[in-house]
């Protein structure tokens, strides 16, 4: 059986880092000219790394789907960013932050990661202050935080409800620099297809020029994967449309652990689906609940009647409404985790009390701040975020609270990484939301920016060199050797497979399908019975795909069906192995909710003594059942215990 390795340093926790920076293998300046690093993915991950491995002088090859990196998924993050900097002056700390994402994850998570995490936070907000990314600030011009969930400190710092956008801009500037250099080479609207290995380790990729339909390869020292999560398995979600998994699905076929690919989150404040022909939801920020109140009717016969449109929200009175997460977690009310605040909503409306046409929404209500604060002050804080949401669902959230439900939105699951994050292939390395590392059952609110800045800007530049030292002996890699023929043939067959299927469904079709298996069974809640029903389903669909799917054009030239579908094939798959892993976890813990597993009032019941560990999936072939390697969690710091946010 495989020895899962984390590489984890010895030591206090709190000097694990320095001592690891301390003793790890350095590349001379010189020679890093010699060294090429691929890295896939323009986010904030991708272009953060891209753009330091630049800087640092090795030659980075960046590739990206979109036309351009400014149009990366992690513009649309809107709420924050969190970093231990205690301007607040209200108790924070490195520690704090680390234990409050320890927690938030359910005590899931690597712990020397994670201070990891929080240790180098603060330099994230000093860097992109640096770039010029547009933070609020206070009256008196110092930097202002807010508050987010799971949080009893304000430690969010934001640029009203754009910061993921306005992050992403200091990267790209960052990015740009580099490839004005020549250090960087940009390869725009180009998708990894595969990945190439020679002797066992990364050294290159096949990638589809996505204007041209030509098949592209390169090669490298070593491959950078950041190329986001797998939320778009569920069709509807709050991820873009061009949102994937494949190039982490790639790696995983060809080698790379898949870890704890179950652990998926449902954030609690998307606007609410709409329609049969819609295809994608819209997230409102978790900043929101900062001043915002959720509530229900507190009477089934109101609740009723307010679906049926004889009464409004603003018709029932103050005594008559339910702010149940208030009433439920007294310590944190409105703030508590999204995985607590999500599954707190869906009982709430499948009790009966759920509001909008559907009963599946309820109501985020800022009038009581706007009586404390003022318009102004809430226009000033939120203005974008309601203007987006009028934009929506033509109403006015100034004057009738907004509907809100939960929706899928991030994966804490991925590429399974040691602490240098290096998969289980050597010279692959995963950064991002495209890797499992920090975050656990659950992702507090504000922690995505903040993991995937530090992976790019703060950790990769480091780890990737002790890798890199000893590959200055190795020649630049030429793309005709049998490796990248033998790659590139496999994506070939596979894009022809498609194109002769010819059959009667479109792409779609058959993915809407599979995201309502998905939300059904994978969701919010999950059962023995309902897994194994997921798992037949997905077996059902896949079958459909293969044999009545229909691609027109060809796969020589522009096709967006064919992107589709190619992604398509690795969502089934993905769901698949999805609905394996939540079956095998026979508890409940984060995102990963088994109603058999529960306590007494509700919320998740773990099973420490069973499943402390990383759920790391090894692929053996396909149509075989993957193999179940275990990293064992080893808190030393920490102590672990039921999640409480009552008190």
């Amino acid at each position: 059986m495989n020895v899962i390795n984390s590489k984890t340093p010895q030591g206090p926790l709190s000097e694990k880092w320095k001592e690891y920076k301390s003793h790890q293998k350095l590349v001379n300046p010189a020679n890093k000219r010699r060294l090429d690093v691929i890295v896939v993915g323009t986010g904030l991950a991708g272009g953060a790394a891209a753009a330091s491995l630049g800087e640092l002088g090795f030659n980075v090859l960046n590739f990206c789907i979109q036309d351009s990196p400014r149009r990366a998924h992690s513009l649309a993050a809107q709420g924050g960013i969190n970093a231990a900097k205690n301007y607040q002056n209200d108790g924070d700390s490195i520690y704090r932050l680390f234990y409050d994402t320890i927690k938030g994850g359910d005590y899931r998570a690597r712990e020397a990661n994670v201070y990891r995490l929080a240790e180098v936070s603060g330099n994230i907000i000093d860097q992109c202050v640096a770039q010029g990314v547009p933070f609020a600030r206070e009256y008196g011009g110092l930097l202002d935080n807010r508050s987010f969930g799971g949080a009893q400190v304000s430690r969010t710092f934001y640029a009203k409800g754009q910061t993921g956008q306005q992050l992403l801009l200091g990267a790209y500037s960052a990015l740009s620099r580099q490839i004005q250099k020549g250090t960087v080479k940009l390869f725009a609207r180009h998708e990894m297809l595969d990945l190439v290995l020679i002797d066992g380790r990364a050294r290159g990729i096949i990638a589809r020029n996505l204007v041209t339909g030509k098949i592209e390869r390169f090669a490298a020292h070593a491959v950078v994967i950041a190329t986001g999560g797998y939320g778009n398995t569920f069709f509807l979600s709050t991820n873009a449309m061009g949102s994937n998994g494949s190039a982490a699905w790639q790696c995983y076929k060809k080698g790379a652990y898949f870890a704890n690919p179950c652990f998926a989150q449902i954030h609690p404040t998307c606007i609410p689906v709409h329609g049969e022909f819609q295809s994608k939801l819209t997230l409102m920020s978790e900043s929101l609940r900062n001043d915002g109140r959720i509530w229900v009717p507190k009477h089934k016969a109101d609740a009723e009647a307010v679906r049926a449109g004889k009464l409004k929200p603003t018709d029932i009175k103050e005594e008559d409404r339910d702010y149940y997460l208030e009433r439920r977690y007294p310590a944190f009310g409105n703030l508590v985790p999204r995985d607590v605040a999500s599954r707190a909503a869906k009982e709430r409306c499948d009790a009966g009390y759920g509001v909008g046409t559907t009963g599946l929404a309820v109501y985020l209500d800022f009038s009581d701040a706007i009586n404390r604060l003022g318009l102004k002050t809430v226009e000033a804080r939120y203005g974008n975020l309601f203007q987006m949401y009028e934009k929506s669902v033509d109403e006015n959230p100034y004057k009738t609270p907004m509907m809100i439900y939960p929706a899928i939105h991030y994966t804490m699951g991925g590429i399974w990484v040691d602490y240098e994050l290096q998969t289980s292939i050597p010279g692959l390395f995963a950064a991002g939301e495209a890797n499992f590392s920090d975050h656990g059952a659950n992702r507090l609110g504000a922690s995505a920016l903040m993991q995937g800045l530090a992976d790019g800007y703060f950790v990769l530049p480091y780890t990737i060199q002790n890798y890199l030292a000893d590959q200055i002996q190795v020649p630049r890699f030429t793309t005709d050797r049998q490796e990248f023929d033998t790659a590139e043939n496999a994506v070939n067959d596979k894009i022809q497979k498609l194109i002769n299927i010819k059959g009667k469904r479109s792409v779609d079709s058959i993915h809407k399908e599979l995201g309502l298996a998905m939300w059904d069974f994978v969701g919010m809640g999950r059962t023995k019975f309902g897994l194994r029903e997921a798992l037949a389903k997905i077996a059902e669909i896949k079958r459909e795909f293969w044999s009545n799917v229909r691609i027109p054009g060809s796969g020589s030239d522009q096709n967006t069906e064919l992107e589709k579908a190619l992604r398509l094939a690795d969502f089934i798959e993905i769901g698949e192995l999805m609905a394996r892993d939540a079956l095998y976890r026979e508890e409940s813990c984060g995102g990963h909710f088994r109603e058999e597993y529960q306590t007494e009032d509700g919320e998740a019941l773990r099973k420490d003594d069973k499943f402390s560990y990383v759920a790391c999936w090894r692929y053996t072939g396909e149509d075989m059942e993957p193999e179940l390697l275990k990293e064992e969690l080893a808190y030393e710091y920490i102590k672990v215990q039921q999640r409480n946010y009552k008190e």
